[in-house]
């Protein structure tokens, strides 16, 4: 019996390597060490007040250089109300786990339902091939897909750059592979007649747009 590929596996989407485990911190325990230090903590202590542990508030006191990142600094724009937080994507994951509608979560949570259903198909776990919705995962997925600057598609996927520049170039295939002539564009309305002739001034136009 043969088994249906994932939708992934069937696009043109390059597989991604794993980057590793999604950290177990959130903004709120950055924003608590740090606020630790400016209070005169050591890092070591600044780590345990904001709920992680001793080496990992070491760690992130060594990789900021001594200085909390300015995403994080009280001049720093709060992220914006269309994105959503932590605690909603908790409650997202609770109630996908007692099997609740998109509709009554979103109207649980004041959202509208794309904006629901976008989230469990965008951010889920899909590790073991099923949407497992977990608030940790998906907050590491809206992070990630929110860095800047990002790469473009076309640059990531070979595969799809050759097909939209076989596009562009009017190269026209059918799904067996053999090349085919496209539509012949016909204008209409104003011109028309003008532009379709051989002999008229858009033809002289395009001649001499060739030989330059």
């Amino acid at each position: 019996m043969a088994t249906g590929k994932r939708q992934s596996g069937r696009s043109t989407r390059r597989k991604l390597s794993s980057p590793g485990r999604p950290p177990a911190w959130r903004r709120e325990n950055l924003c608590r060490f740090w606020r630790g230090i400016a209070a005169g903590l050591s890092s070591e202590e600044a780590g345990v007040e904001a709920g992680v542990s001793a080496p990992v508030g070491s760690r992130w006191f060594r990789s900021s250089g001594g200085m909390p990142p300015t995403h994080l600094a009280p001049s720093a724009p709060r992220p914006l109300g269309r994105s959503l937080s932590f605690a909603e994507r908790e409650e997202i994951a609770l109630e996908c786990a007692r099997k609740t509608g998109v509709r009554a979560i979103a109207r649980k949570l004041g959202r509208s339902p794309s904006t629901i259903s976008r989230e469990i198909r965008r951010n889920s776990a899909t590790r073991g091939g099923d949407f497992d919705c977990r608030a940790i995962t998906a907050q590491w997925h809206a992070g990630r897909a929110a860095q800047r600057p990002k790469t473009s598609k076309l640059a990531n996927n070979p595969a799809l750059r050759d097909y939209v520049q076989d596009r562009l170039a009017g190269v026209i295939a059918t799904p067996d592979g053999v090349a085919f002539d496209g539509p012949v564009v016909v204008w209409k309305k104003r011109r028309a007649v003008h532009r379709q002739s051989d002999d008229g001034p858009w033809h002289g136009a395009r001649n001499r747009s060739r030989s330059d």
